[in-house]
């Protein structure tokens, strides 16, 4: 592709010197690939900065200088440390990346049919019993995958593909082939007192904020089991430790309020709670550089980004 510009593209990198390292080849490598003549670098003046490649993390908390800026990108699928940004006017853009997307549909397939199939049984009940247990089939496990962006509708359709009836749910109406969806409250209770296995997908907004609190975990059949690769404070920790002592089957957790999560947290030595360190789902560098570089090819060429975040939806 090529621009009437007749001076690079300045691309101010705004991220912990980690993913520079991480990013300093792959990004100039998907510029190039994708024909954009781009100036790449951690030092570009404010007001000279054409686009910020940032994390939620990174070392910028005021953008009111960037007035040159068409975008942010984040490298990150998550946006909500930046979108109630008051200087952050510029447009948002959130990471759609197809590694981002392989990487959780592998880890929720994997840990569904862990719980499905029971393997924790026979991994840690290595002592001489013959423990006949025989799961049943996937059609008969039911699953309900709460939130179908990006992430949960290719869950969705992936547990699909193996068997498993999925019902999703989502704030809107929404289509998916071979899924049953609801929407609304009403479609929440639906969707969870169906449910066996219930995995959160969902954006963290003041909406979805402890969506899983202690009346809708009571909702689901005794148990159930709560997969949880999206954000932390989608359930009320207490309630979920509540709910399991009180015959939920069982919640594996990959996101939490407080990260990396505290060694005195009772999820560390709860017996039916599985911690894993926020790793379901990684940003992959090649990818998602490719990612950056198609965004800011469609930007130059006066097309709308993948990804343009709704400040009123928080996502």
């Amino acid at each position: 592709m090529s621009t009437d510009r007749a001076d690079p593209i300045r691309v101010l990198f705004a991220a912990p010197a980690g993913a520079w390292e991480t990013y300093r080849e792959a990004l100039p490598r998907a510029f190039d690939a994708a024909g954009l003549d781009v100036e790449l670098s951690r030092d570009i003046p404010p007001e000279a900065a054409d686009y910020l490649v940032v994390t939620p993390k990174g070392p910028i908390r005021d953008f009111s200088p960037f007035t040159r800026a068409r975008a942010v990108l984040n490298l990150w699928a998550g946006v909500e440390a930046l979108v109630d940004n008051p200087t952050l006017t510029q447009p948002l853009v959130r990471m759609i990346d197809p590694g981002l997307t392989q990487g959780m549909v592998e880890w929720v397939t994997g840990h569904a049919l862990r719980h499905h199939l029971n393997t924790d049984l026979h991994v840690t009940g290595q002592d001489g019993i013959w423990r006949s247990h025989v799961p049943p089939l996937a059609q008969d496990r039911p699953v309900t995958v709460l939130g179908l962006g990006e992430l949960g509708a290719a869950c969705a359709q992936a547990l699909a593909a193996l068997g498993f009836p999925v019902t999703g749910w989502s704030r809107g109406a929404k289509a998916i082939d071979g899924i049953r969806c609801l929407h609304g409250s009403a479609g929440l209770e639906t969707a969870l007192r169906g449910a066996q296995i219930v995995i959160l997908l969902l954006p963290l907004t003041r909406l979805t904020h402890n969506l899983l609190n202690a009346t809708r975990l009571a909702w689901l059949p005794k148990g159930a089991v709560v997969i949880n690769p999206g954000r932390g404070p989608l359930i009320d920790d207490d309630a979920l430790l509540a709910a399991l002592d009180a015959g939920l089957g069982h919640a594996t957790l990959d996101v939490f309020r407080t990260e990396p999560l505290p060694p005195d947290h009772p999820f560390w030595a709860h017996p039916k709670v599985t911690v894993t360190p926020h790793i379901a789902s990684e940003t992959r560098a090649l990818s998602a550089a490719r990612a950056v570089a198609a965004n800011i090819a469609r930007a130059e060429a006066g097309d709308r980004m993948d990804g343009l975040v709704d400040r009123d939806r928080g996502y």
